[in-house]
């Protein structure tokens, strides 16, 4: 070795880490005017084709719903169409006598079903004879039936009221009555369907129902505010439509 001369180490072979490699070149991020109008352009059209896309997407939600959504209800009217409900709940046989009812007195048919709904369950309870003393179909209190200037009517109207007096026409006409001989029988029957149901359209009638004053005419019947609202529900689900009262 000569002198001043460095002991170098064993040469290395030549290999990946025996070359010198380029130091990596900075990315330039230029933020220059020309850069930022680019970006900004670029995201207010992306803003704004979304903004496009929600609003057509909100018009064809609009316009489709509008296929499937049911047009408004046309209004029912008293004595109308039975609807679905009056079929289902009323049974045959007593919608002639409702009709002829109707077209003698001017009273819906639809009402007088109700009527019958609430106070007996079409006929179904069993007597026919509620506990105060309201008789037949449509429970009336003989006062009521028979005529409550009758010498024995106070109170609620129970009466003493003898049994060929209460169903005899001229009598109930004497007493100023309801009761009504509908059938032809000679009687006014209070447990004769026909006789009731007429006899319940004679007062609805009188006390407003042949005008049109409904609630009047059911609270004349039953004093009651529930009674009148179960008979005024039941009226409008029997036709078709909504009824306005």
């Amino acid at each position: 070795m000569k002198k001043g001369t460095k002991k170098r180490g064993p040469a290395r072979k030549k290999g990946f880490f025996s070359r010198k490699r380029a130091p990596k070149r900075k990315r330039k991020t230029s933020q220059g005017p020309l850069y930022l109008i680019r970006q900004y352009t670029f995201t207010g059209i992306a803003v704004k084709l979304s903004l496009a896309m929600a609003a057509a997407l909100i018009l064809i939600f609009v316009l489709f719903s509008g296929m499937f959504e049911r047009e408004p209800e046309e209004p029912g009217e008293w004595g109308g169409k039975i609807s679905a409900a009056g079929e289902r709940d009323i049974p045959d046989e007593f919608l002639p006598i409702y009709h002829a009812a109707e077209e003698e007195y001017s009273v819906p048919w639809n009402l007088l079903a109700a009527v019958h709904r609430v106070e007996t369950i079409f006929s179904s309870m069993d007597p026919l004879l509620s506990p105060v003393g309201a008789e037949g179909h449509m429970q009336f209190m003989p006062c009521t039936w028979t005529g409550w200037s009758h010498p024995s009517c106070d109170g609620l109207g129970e009466g003493e009221i003898p049994e060929d007096v209460k169903t005899d026409p001229d009598e109930i006409s004497r007493f100023g009555g309801y009761g009504v001989d509908a059938s032809g029988s000679g009687e006014a029957d209070p447990y004769d369907i026909e006789d009731a149901v007429f006899a319940a359209a004679n007062f609805l009638a009188s006390n407003g129902a042949a005008d049109g004053d409904y609630e009047r005419a059911v609270f004349a019947y039953n004093r009651a505010g529930w009674y009148v609202d179960d008979v005024l529900d039941y009226a409008e689900r029997y036709v078709e439509g909504y009824l306005e009262r």
